[in-house]
């Protein structure tokens, strides 16, 4: 056998790799006159402080890649280590039904859900979207900033498995 046939392919070697990178846990929420709805993600960046711009990764396969096209805006909530169950609802297809019947909710000033027990939720208008492959970076412009639950510790997400936050 060749070495080439040992190795792992970049794009499995990309994955484990990227399975290093800790990272916050979010939940990302968007409604319109049809729909609410939310889903877990890692892949959420600061863009700029002026205007305060962040941006979400989406699979284009998901439902919330229409909702936040259609509807224009989406939250970024950044959820606490005690959130553990609200992960598990939004990341299981099954379960949809229970979403937003689970918790408490609040509405941002567009009409996100924002979670009540998350550490910051961010309100965003959709201001530009950018098509890479599977996904769509979804550029939003934050029009609020809301604490719920500031003094809660965050959640992070490490090589499979969510972990919290100590001080060293």
């Amino acid at each position: 056998m060749t070495d080439s046939l040992l190795m792992p392919s970049i794009a499995d070697a990309y994955r484990g790799g990227m399975r290093q990178l800790a990272a916050g846990v979010c939940l990302i929420t968007s409604a319109d006159l049809q729909q609410s709805g939310g889903m877990i993600a890692s892949a959420v960046t600061s863009v700029s402080a002026e205007p305060p711009t962040l941006l979400v990764c989406v699979n284009r396969n998901a439902s919330m890649f229409e909702l936040i096209q259609r509807s224009g805006h989406f939250c970024v909530n950044v959820l606490s280590a005690d959130a553990l169950g609200l992960v598990d609802i939004f990341s299981n297809a099954a379960r949809r039904a229970e979403r937003f019947a689970t918790g408490e909710w609040l509405q941002d000033d567009l009409g996100s859900p924002i979670a009540a027990d998350a550490l910051v939720a961010f309100s965003c208008k959709l201001v530009n979207t950018v098509d890479w492959h599977t996904h769509a970076i979804f550029l939003g412009e934050v029009t609020n900033v809301v604490h719920p639950n500031s003094d809660a510790r965050p959640m992070v997400y490490h090589d499979r498995a969510f972990h919290q936050l100590s001080a060293l």
